[in-house]
């Protein structure tokens, strides 16, 4: 008894997971490749993922501690998820580190310009230019304002859910 409470996860932990989940599958969403033409890569794919992941954790921001511990589970679900990306495409456990180091970085980077770009809203310049600059980056091409446009609808989306449903591990993503 006592070591099945020991060794039962935290309901954040879970619920953190099942967040991530369905941030991944969110950023999986065919339209936001094949219409918004965000890149079909490992770094497009990572734009999604973090993008998805920094909106759930802005939803959760100054929730109280239940949604902070929340949010600290999405996070360490989303770099378990990287880690267990480069060992699947065969990166070396040595490098592993370093890749990991390099993306913990770039993801404070782009919560950053995130937070910042949100801050401006409702003038959308500064969202439309971070999400030029990484999601469609290096090609010129995409619907800068569609992807800009699904955003906002998913932070509404977002904003809209009862806390309780986000702490049972349970949100809803607008079509993309």
């Amino acid at each position: 008894m006592i070591l099945d409470r020991l060794l039962k996860p935290r309901p954040a932990k879970a619920a953190g997971a099942k967040l991530y989940a369905s941030a991944v599958s969110q950023a999986r969403s065919a339209p936001l490749y094949l219409e918004m033409g965000v890149r079909d890569s490992l770094e497009g794919r990572f734009e999604l993922f973090t993008l998805h992941v920094v909106m759930l954790l802005e939803r959760l921001k100054g929730e109280g501690e239940p949604a902070a511990e929340l949010s600290q589970a999405v996070f360490d679900s989303y770099v378990r998820g990287l880690d267990d990306a480069f060992r699947e495409i065969g990166v070396s456990d040595t490098a592993v580190g370093k890749k990991m180091k390099k993306l913990a970085g770039a993801f404070y980077g782009r919560l950053k310009s995130f937070d910042e770009a949100v801050a401006s809203l409702p003038d959308r310049a500064a969202l439309t230019e971070m999400l030029a600059r990484t999601a469609l980056e290096e090609r010129g091409e995409g619907d800068v304002a569609a992807l800009s446009d699904y955003v906002i609808k998913a932070r509404e989306e977002l904003a809209a859910q009862p806390l309780e449903s986000l702490l049972q591990g349970e949100a809803r993503w607008p079509k993309a």
